[in-house]
């Protein structure tokens, strides 16, 4: 074990947890306001030495009044920054600044690699851009104590056992009776919120129309699209506040920029709590106003805030150390909410799912594969969480016919088409996680389904397991969504109800500027990709691989979606 290696993470874990349990550090950078009203912290990750300075930025938006009770911090709007460390310390000096909305269930952390490449590529190119990572207003609910103690086991300890960090006890998920200023939480307050954090930070109007690109991935590019087409001074007359001027142009990570969630099929599970919309939009407001229908998007099982939680402690347990072998099964509680998922997510067969035997815990995994059995398109069976990060080893493996066989084609916006695999031999060897940069190599097993299908290939696996567990463990905003609004999804499933339909104000501002258009070869527009748009194809990639894909592909070349952005940001067209 390389014990240097070891002692450096820890050391950056640590300082990690110093600055997320001590406070938001006031603002130094050159032109930022020096009062209460915003704050910047510099972000320190594990992640290696490439040109790019990370903080995370707090400005105070207050909510109006109407949204009622709410925590003091959901007066806050947040966003990761990402600059190059050798530009000008000011935003407004940047050669350019993209602005990234996130998808359905997903924060700003979630950005972290392609901010990274898209950074670090355009300085390569004699250009120093920003990107700026939006995380959404409710996210202001999650507690990060336990992630940020850089402990996996002192994280679940915290969530689940009352064990104190930082002086601090965890008061438990936020219910949907505690979640009332939400109910009013739609696409209206969502786009206004980015158009007011722009303004904070970049008061010129001039400038922001010559300087920032607007964008966002999956439910981002339709967001992005009302933002477009929206006017924010409630005069249509006047455009300089309209959404269209304040960008020089826009970019869709696996989506479109639109209105419309027509392109975005399988991206919202069948068995979440969404309202049906057939309700009409009065009666589906005034179920969320009085409680009735949930204000947060889950499930039972997978997609809720506990359970979104584990993703980030399992991230903790590969950037400890990916190779060495996990206690994380053994450690987890016994509930249902927890057992459950574990059995979707690990699960060879319905018998397997039925009886709970063998369980996960009874098969010997690394960090890295527990990782990569939770977030891997061979593993995961939900397409929109899916990523391409390598392939199990150190063992024998079979078919993964749970939830749907291989091969079968069933709803593959949903569940994907790619064959999922599950080790095969509990209690028996170790099973290691083959990084997305070995999978080929004269090592690789090369396993394959019983159908005799290869599971995988080198051309197919493109995101780091490494930079996917620092995405997920170490940033101050999460790449998981723990609190996702409702109003939100049904406002745009609404979409021709008088009071959605109102907030288009200027419909050609989605053509307006120029478009940058990015779509994952195999994700949810894989096999209906909109020749019209003119896309760049990330071939292999997976819905999530456009943002964690690693900067240097297993063709040797740079990774084809931060080229791109970064190509874009010096000259829209």
């Amino acid at each position: 074990m390389n014990t240097s290696r070891s002692n450096k993470r820890t050391w950056r874990s640590t300082a990690l947890a110093v600055l997320l349990t001590a406070g938001a550090l006031t603002a130094t950078t050159a032109g930022a306001r020096a009062d209460d009203t915003r704050t910047e912290t510099p972000v320190v990750t594990s992640a290696p030495a490439d040109g790019v300075t990370e903080s995370m930025v707090r400005v105070k938006v207050p909510l109006p009044a109407s949204f009622g009770t709410r925590p003091a911090a959901c007066d806050w709007l947040s966003y990761l920054r990402y600059r190059s460390s050798a530009g000008p310390d000011a935003s407004a000096d940047a050669d350019r600044i993209l602005l990234a909305q996130p998808g359905i269930l997903e924060g700003a952390g979630a950005f972290d690699s392609v901010a990274r490449n898209t950074v670090a590529r355009a300085a390569e190119q004699g250009s120093h851009i920003e990107f700026w990572a939006l995380d959404r207003r409710s996210n202001c609910l999650e507690d990060r104590t336990g992630v940020a103690s850089g402990d996996q086991f002192t994280a679940v300890d915290y969530y689940y056992r009352g064990k104190q960090v930082a002086g601090r006890t965890f008061d438990g998920y936020v219910g949907n009776g505690r979640l009332g200023w939400m109910a009013k939480l739609g696409i209206e307050q969502t786009v206004r919120d980015e158009y007011d954090l722009l303004a904070a930070e970049l008061p010129d109007q001039a400038l922001r129309k010559q300087k920032v690109l607007c964008g966002g991935h999956s439910l981002g590019g339709v967001i992005t699209g009302y933002f477009a087409a929206a006017d924010f001074d409630g005069d249509p007359r006047t455009t300089k506040d309209a959404g269209h001027n304040q960008c020089a142009g826009y970019f869709a990570l696996d989506t479109t920029v639109s209105t419309s969630l027509a392109d975005l099929s399988g991206s919202i599970p069948d068995d979440t709590n969404l309202p049906d919309i057939g309700l009409g939009y009065g009666a589906v407001q005034a179920g969320l106003d009085s409680g009735v229908l949930p204000r947060s998007l889950s499930a039972p099982v997978l997609l809720n805030p506990e359970t979104m939680t584990l993703l980030a402690i399992a991230g903790m347990g590969a950037v400890r150390d990916v190779d060495a072998e996990a206690g994380l099964p053994d450690h987890l509680p016994q509930n249902l909410n927890v057992q459950a998922t574990n059995r979707f997510l690990f699960s060879e067969d319905t018998a397997t799912f039925l009886s709970g035997s063998p369980a996960v815990k009874d098969f010997r995994l690394t960090n890295g594969a527990v990782l990569g059995a939770l977030m891997d398109d061979q593993s995961v069976p939900l397409a929109f969480l899916q990523s391409s990060v390598g392939f199990f080893d150190g063992g024998p493996v079979v078919d993964k016919s749970f939830p749907v066989a291989n091969g079968s084609q069933a709803q593959p916006g949903l569940f994907g088409t790619e064959y999922k695999a599950i080790p095969d031999r509990p209690h028996g060897p170790l099973y290691t996680w083959r990084n997305y940069d070995r999978v080929g190599d004269a090592d690789d097993p090369g396993y394959r389904s019983a159908d005799g299908t290869p599971f995988t290939s080198a051309g197919k696996e493109v995101s780091d397991i490494r930079e996917l567990a620092r995405s997920l463990a170490e940033q101050p905003l999460d790449f998981t969504e723990q609190y996702f609004p409702t109003k939100l999804v049904t406002d745009i499933q609404l979409s021709t109800s008088p009071q959605v339909k109102r907030l288009v104000v200027h419909p050609g501002g989605l053509t307006a500027n120029p478009t940058l258009t990015v779509l994952a070869g195999d994700g949810l527009l894989a096999g209906r990709v909109p020749a019209d748009l003119n896309p760049v194809v990330a071939d292999g990639y997976q819905h999530l691989d456009v943002l964690t894909a690693a900067p240097v592909q297993n063709n040797g070349r740079p990774e084809p979606v931060s080229t791109n952005l970064a190509r874009f940001a010096r000259t829209p067209r």
